[in-house]
Formats: C-alpha cells, structure tokens, sequence
C-alpha cells in the first residue's frame, strides 16, 4: 500500500483492551481493530479527518495511471493506495472516510480472483458508512459487488472517446455539473438495470446508467472518465488498439474525433469528498 499522509490521523491513545470496553460508550470515540504493543488497542476520535482510500485497479500502468489522474483533484486531502490486482491486501477501513474506485483495463464480464476481495471491500466500506464513488470498472464493480454479477453485462454498443450524457435526476454530485455533460468514456462494459435501491442519475444515446447512487447513501457509480485528460485519453486509446484488436476501427476514429469534454472532475471530485460518511 502507498500512502500519502499528511497531518494528523486523530490518535487519542494507546490503551488497554478493557479501557477501550470502557471507551466505546462515548460518543466521540471509535475502535480501530488493529491492535498494537500487544493487544493494546489505539483509540481514534469520532471526528476524523477526511482521508481516501484508493483501489487502484489499472493491470497496464505504464499507459494507464487512475490514481495520478484522480489525485490531482484531491486538494490537500490525504490519501492511500492499494493494488488489488496485484493481491496488495486491502487495509482496515476504520481510518478511511472516502473510498475511491478506479477504473481498469479488466472486464467485470471476466472475472479475476481479485474481484471477490475487492468486492468484500466494498462492501465492508458500505456497511462502516464510508463514502463511495466508483468510476468506469469501479462503477461496475459497485453493481457487482452490492446487488450481484446479473447487473453487468457486455455493452451492444460500446462507448469510446467524448460522449454526451444528461443529467435525469438532480444530485449533489453531479450539482455543479452542465446538462448535457460532454466527458471522456472508453468501455466495453456496462451496468443494466440496477435494482433498488440504486437510483439511476444520468445516461447517455448508448448507455442508459451513466451514473448512479445507493438510495440516499454516498455511494455513488459513474461510467465515464472525467479524470482522464484529452491527452491521456488519446494514450491510453492507442494502447488499446493492442490490447483489443477487434475494435482498431472504432478506437481510431475516437482518437480522431474531436474533443468534447466539460473537464469536470475537479468539481465531482470536490462534491464527492465533501459528503461525509454515514
């Protein structure tokens, strides 16, 4: 795992196992299940800083970086990584507030070992009450993992390059964003007909769940990419050409086409980490 902390993570103390049972009585402290020094327990205040928690699920790093790409959006918010792909063991999520899900170059529609960690992870973060968001494949993965695989399937049209989407339903996420949104997709992949309590927000001519939330919880879906700048898109839609020579046509002419993007991720980015956790 790599972090990147900054400030303080709100450590009361080290304490005993039974002072701690004493301790969970107040309001103001949680349990972390970590033990140290021998069992004893650290102790961390209820009003936590805001912290993230990073899947990082790219399996070709060197053309496709999602944690770069979302980071640079993060502001001061301190945040950690984990490479699940590469079987990194997920942390505890006691210290974590945001949990943030990446896209990836694997297919939903192709399951890998590591989707079952991942989506045990997932679901873990839902029942502590983190915040949630999930991007392209961690989109996906949100359906997969919180209503079941039935809720993915291969898309009839797959979206690669600028795409416009409308907004069908007002959310605090996508509050400050145009309608129609004009951002970067590249999927083969899609989420159908999430059952409740997932609520649908926002869909495209191609894909009718470009964006979705867990009832009225933080834990929201988006299938684009509006972390991905026009120059990266174009990177990693060349790479692709190899990777899935069964659609060199349509990849090429996305890369020709021409750029559409509102560049919104900084303000998704922002609403996103300004919802606190349940």
């Amino acid at each position: 795992m790599r972090s990147t902390r900054n400030g303080d993570d709100q450590r009361i103390g080290i304490v005993s196992f039974a002072q701690a049972v004493r301790s969970a009585d107040s309001p103001r402290i949680r349990l972390c299940p970590a033990t140290v020094d021998g069992g004893h327990i650290v102790l961390y205040s209820a009003h936590m800083p805001k912290r993230v928690l990073v899947i990082d699920n790219s399996t070709h790093p060197a053309t496709y970086r999602p944690v770069d790409e979302w980071s640079r959006n993060f502001s001061r918010v301190p945040f950690d990584v984990v490479h699940v792909p590469s079987r990194e063991p997920v942390p505890p999520l006691d210290r974590y507030s945001h949990l943030l899900i990446t896209g990836s170059e694997a297919s939903v529609c192709d399951p890998q070992n590591w989707f079952d960690v991942e989506a045990e992870a997932i679901r873990t973060a839902v029942e502590r009450g983190l915040a949630v968001l999930g991007s392209c494949f961690g989109h996906q993965m949100l359906a997969w993992a919180l209503s079941g695989r039935g809720y993915v399937r291969r898309a009839p049209t797959p979206e690669l390059g600028w795409v416009t989407i409308d907004i069908l339903a007002p959310d605090p996420l996508l509050a400050d964003l145009p309608t129609p949104w004009h951002t970067f997709a590249a999927h083969l992949d899609e989420v159908v007909e999430p059952p409740a309590p997932w609520r649908v927000l926002a869909a495209s001519r191609a894909c009718a769940v470009q964006a979705m939330r867990y009832g009225d919880r933080p834990i929201w879906g988006i299938q684009p990419h509006p972390e991905t700048s026009p120059d990266e898109a174009r990177t990693q839609m060349r790479a692709g050409i190899s990777q899935h020579p069964e659609y060199e046509r349509e990849i090429r002419a996305a890369i020709a086409s021409p750029v559409r993007d509102d560049r919104t991720a900084p303000k998704l980015a922002a609403a996103f980490l300004a919802c606190r956790a349940n």
